[in-house]
């Protein structure tokens, strides 16, 4: 078993051990992620660009609960789904790789259908 699986494993006993399991409906799982992204996304609120590659030790801990909140809530998600993840980011690569040609995109933060891809 895998690393990532047996975060999957851990993080289902623990909702199992205390009865929230009823409560983990994909619905809901994606709504708290989405709330913990936005505890993430709060931490660099009103940072600078340099302010937020070089956080305080106590800026970096906030950071790193709110990344794994977010990775706690994502596996839950691909627990209830059965989405295997690793799998599922080699596919989006893979489509991501045909619609950003590094020929075509290289150094350029456009999205896709804003390039002329001949």
């Amino acid at each position: 078993m895998d690393d990532l699986e047996a975060l999957k494993v851990k993080l289902k006993k623990f909702a199992d051990d205390r009865d929230w399991d009823q409560f983990h409906s994909p619905k809901n799982l994606s709504m708290a992620l989405s709330v913990e992204v936005s505890e993430l996304v709060e931490c660099f609120q009103w940072l600078t660009e340099e302010q937020s590659q070089n956080l305080s030790p106590e800026q970096l801990s906030a950071v790193i609960d709110e990344i794994a909140d977010v990775q706690v809530y994502l596996l839950r998600l691909a627990t209830k789904l059965d989405v295997d993840i690793l799998a599922a980011v080699e596919q989006k690569m893979l489509k991501n790789i045909a619609k950003y040609p590094a020929d075509k995109v290289r150094g350029s933060a456009k999205k896709y259908d804003q390039y002329a891809l001949i």
